[in-house]
């Protein structure tokens, strides 16, 4: 069975290298790329501020394409360093804040605790997934296990908005999910984390 990881591999050498390639023959850097995924994320999290949650999607769509470039560029063009690995985890974080942070203001501006709860969890679950995993690569163990990475909180939260626009309640759904399985995905992995340390002790 094609695994994540293979997947997002498999576009990069089939569509993303050779894209990445062009951009890189126009003087733009693998980091530049990077920081202009917060400009993408400010677009989608504005739309979502304002209700226009199926552009946020579109957007949020877009930049999970174009949040594979920045790697595939440094890779072909012999680029790659640690401070660009940094950058981009930092960068991805920072993104999916943002686009919270846009949901967050549209329940706020509407009274709407239910929705302001479910988009405070989905953020807090999100951050804790990323940084269990942080955090055991810091002490030496890899640790991707679970079912809610980034990965799947952001297509996700493009189907929410793309059908929510249209179907709010879909949307309240989707960041209850993100917010139930992202806690799982916490707790997956510090029991992994505690499995392994147990073995090397």
């Amino acid at each position: 069975m094609l695994g994540r990881e293979d997947a997002k591999r498999m576009f990069t050498d089939n569509m993303g290298t050779p894209i990445a390639l062009m951009l890189g023959r126009l003087g733009i850097t693998p980091n530049a790329l990077t920081v202009f995924g917060v400009v993408i994320a400010g677009s989608a999290a504005y739309l979502a501020s304002i209700g226009q949650f199926w552009g946020a999607g579109a957007i949020l769509l877009f930049s999970s394409v174009f949040d594979l470039l920045d790697g595939a560029l440094a890779r072909a063009s012999g680029t790659v360093s640690s401070f660009g690995a940094l950058l981009d985890s930092s960068i991805d974080r920072i993104s999916e804040a943002v686009v919270f942070l846009g949901l967050l203001a549209y329940y706020l501006a509407r009274d709407d605790n239910q929705g302001v709860v479910l988009v405070y969890l989905a953020l807090a679950g999100s951050v804790m997934v990323s940084y269990v995993r942080a955090r055991s690569e810091g002490l030496g163990i890899e640790n991707k296990v679970g079912i809610m990475t980034r990965t799947e909180r952001v297509f996700l939260m493009v189907g929410g908005l793309v059908i929510g626009h249209w179907a709010p309640v879909v949307l309240l759904v989707v960041l209850g999910v993100i917010a139930g399985l992202a806690m799982i995905t916490t707790g997956h992995r510090l029991l992994h984390a505690a499995a392994t340390f147990r073995k090397s002790e």
